[in-house]
């Protein structure tokens, strides 16, 4: 679409009117878009998507409100200080209390049943390695939470959720559970409210930075702007090829309703690559994206039989074994995964900020994350 296409009314209501443009209007963009409007109410902030819902993982995900388990966390401090992994713990559990106190517990849909960790069967080098690391992550991550112990034994109630094949589990009371598109709802709804403008189907083919305004070439039109956030996680890259932010994409399945279903909370099992749970009466089920990685370092959504495959496998074995089952739905979502543990929030060129990179935590991270980038662009 040409520039010129647009009406009088349109440029100067909805085109040429932003002090501020959010590119992903995801939990960090909305997040981020919020907090400038709290902070100075006049300012005019808009918020581009490209796509009909936001595109990503915000809508996409399976809703675990977490901070990992103790296999996650034992992975992350061979890449980070136990320093670096105790701050990580507390922002990811201060943002999902943000993520609470800005929308609501009922608005999103928030229970606390609490989270597992499953080891199989054949797992008992890594189940024993897990169990031996109980005490010091709890006496690690006590100050990070606020609250101890975090992690426990469960082994008692595996045979009260009717797994096959699971040996060994363990427990944490603080992880919950939201619906993603009752959160996303909310935060649409409360932007909405302070008065900023979400502009869906406006893809961005390219930034130019000009010396007194930023100018956004899209698939609408052209956008000038004074500052602009990146906040498109996954697909940085795309604009900004510097930014060191991997594609991960995540496939996930739903069944149709299973009369009498037993579980209740959140479960992860293989260092988190795969998790389940409880959604109206259905079980979600998604991962297997270490299954091949890099297959699954893509910005494609879609999916692969060898996930399809090894989701439904489990489901017939581990987790429903001896019960009948359909599926109901199948979707993917793409996230933004990097060597390091912790977001990228900084300034990329003179007033263009991003926020990207939230390695599959962005329910968890999300809030503050935006919150963070509009503090740096103020």
């Amino acid at each position: 679409m040409g520039t010129n296409t647009f009406s009088y009314w349109e440029r100067t209501a909805f085109i040429d009117d932003a002090d501020i443009i959010i590119i992903g209007s995801g939990i960090v963009g909305l997040s981020a878009a919020m907090h400038l409007k709290k902070q100075h109410p006049a300012l005019k902030v808009l918020v581009l998507e490209r796509g009909f819902l936001p595109t990503g993982a915000s809508t996409k995900n399976a809703g675990f409100a977490c901070f990992g388990m103790v296999s996650e966390q034992l992975a992350a401090l061979k890449r980070s200080s136990e320093d670096e992994v105790s701050r990580l713990v507390n922002y990811k559990w201060r943002g999902l209390q943000r993520l609470r106190e800005n929308l609501g517990d009922e608005n999103i849909d928030y229970q606390q049943h609490g989270g597992y960790e499953l080891f199989m069967d054949d797992e008992v080098e890594r189940a024993d390695q897990c169990f031996s690391q109980i005490t010091y992550l709890n006496k690690l991550l006590k100050d990070a939470i606020g609250s101890s112990p975090i992690y426990s034994i469960a082994d008692a109630k595996i045979a009260d959720f009717g797994f096959n094949g699971v040996s060994r589990m363990i427990y944490n009371p603080f992880e919950g559970q939201i619906h993603t598109g009752k959160m996303m709802r909310a935060l649409l709804n409360k932007v909405y409210n302070l008065g900023v403008l979400v502009l869906n189907d406006c893809e961005i083919h390219k930034i130019e930075n000009e010396n007194s305004y930023i100018k956004l070439i899209t698939s609408q039109g052209n956008f000038k702007t004074g500052k602009v956030i990146l906040a498109t996680n996954a697909f940085a890259n795309q604009l900004f090829p510097e930014l060191k932010v991997i594609p991960g994409r995540g496939q996930v399945l739903v069944s149709k309703p299973i009369p009498g279903l037993k579980l209740k909370g959140t479960y992860h099992f293989d260092e988190g690559y795969y998790y389940f749970r409880n959604i109206d009466g259905r079980i979600l089920f998604g991962g297997g994206r270490n299954l091949d990685f890099k297959a699954e370092e893509t910005a494609e959504f879609g999916h692969t039989e060898i996930v399809k495959n090894k989701l439904t496998d489990y489901l017939k074995e581990v987790i429903l074994p001896g019960q009948d089952f359909e599926i109901d739905y199948w979707w993917s979502g793409i996230m933004g995964f990097g060597e390091e543990i912790s977001p990228i929030v900084k300034q990329v060129e003179p007033n263009i900020f991003c926020a990207v990179r939230c390695n599959g935590m962005g329910v968890a991270m999300g809030s503050l994350v935006g919150e963070e980038v509009a503090e740096l662009a103020l």
